[in-house]
């Protein structure tokens, strides 16, 4: 049961990344399955949305990049059983300076990776990437098996999208020549809206079966339950929001079925 590797990844930002590591990650979880996120945004976002401190001593992505502690020493059970993440904390922002000279620095998360797949414990490792194409945004794209990318329903969704594919196609050639595109998934969905039609007509039509069936709406509990430290479903199960990840998460686990 090793780990299905997945970044979670789109250089523009406020496009829902952080939202699905959490959510996706809690409903995959809520199916009994061991999932871990690795926080890999300096912002930290899927640390505090998942209720964990950032101020608090503990182990961080950061310290395992640093070499201050084992990559087993990282990982902190949250709120939902079933669901692990290695944090991100604010020092993490030093890290693309701090690596820039060390050799074969764009495989450390997947040495990391590597490590913790050979104890089989995750069924699926989830990757949060920060809004850029930096050292850190790379690391993930070696690490990882596939791509789901979050898209926003929005004019400049396809521009963003277009950039992301040339970018996976230099990161094939060069570091990780089986890296896939899992998913595209189109969030902030607004039915009331043509545009969103539009747009979600538009990325059907250049990606066809990889985009995903699930479409995430624009929905007040997505955005209210990071403040209250909650992935939605324990939030308001009942929303649109909670109920459109659970029902991406039974998409992936039947393993990308006929799109």
């Amino acid at each position: 049961m090793g780990g299905n590797t997945i970044a979670i990844v789109n250089q523009k930002g406020g496009v829902g990344k952080t939202t699905t590591a959490i959510n996706l990650g809690a409903s995959l979880a809520l199916a009994e399955k061991d999932i871990l996120i690795i926080d890999t945004d300096p912002q930290g976002n899927s640390t505090s949305g998942l209720g964990i401190d950032r101020n608090e001593a503990i182990n961080s992505l950061y310290d395992i990049y640093a070499g201050k502690c084992s990559v087993y020493d990282a990982p902190v059970h949250t709120i939902v059983e079933h669901l692990d993440i290695i944090p991100s904390t604010v020092d993490l922002l030093g890290v693309e300076v701090e690596l820039v000279g060390r050799e074969g620095r764009e495989f450390l998360l997947s040495g990391i990776i590597s490590e913790l797949k050979a104890k089989k414990q995750y069924k699926y490792i989830l990757i949060d990437c920060p809004p850029s194409l930096g050292l850190l945004t790379l690391n993930a794209l070696v690490a990882a098996e596939s791509v789901i990318v979050p898209v926003q329903c929005e004019y400049y969704s396809l521009e963003g999208l277009g950039m992301l594919t040339r970018t996976l196609h230099r990161v094939r050639n060069s570091f990780n020549p089986d890296i896939d595109i899992k998913g595209i998934l189109l969030t902030m969905f607004d039915t009331r809206n043509t545009l969103s039609h539009q747009v979600a007509e538009e990325v059907r039509r250049h990606f066809g079966e990889k985009v995903f069936k699930t479409v995430i709406p624009r929905n007040v509990a997505l955005g209210e339950a990071p403040s209250h430290g909650k992935p939605v479903m324990l939030y308001d199960v009942r929303s649109s929001g909670a109920q459109s990840y659970l029902a991406l998460a039974k998409e992936i686990l039947n393993e990308n079925g006929s799109r």
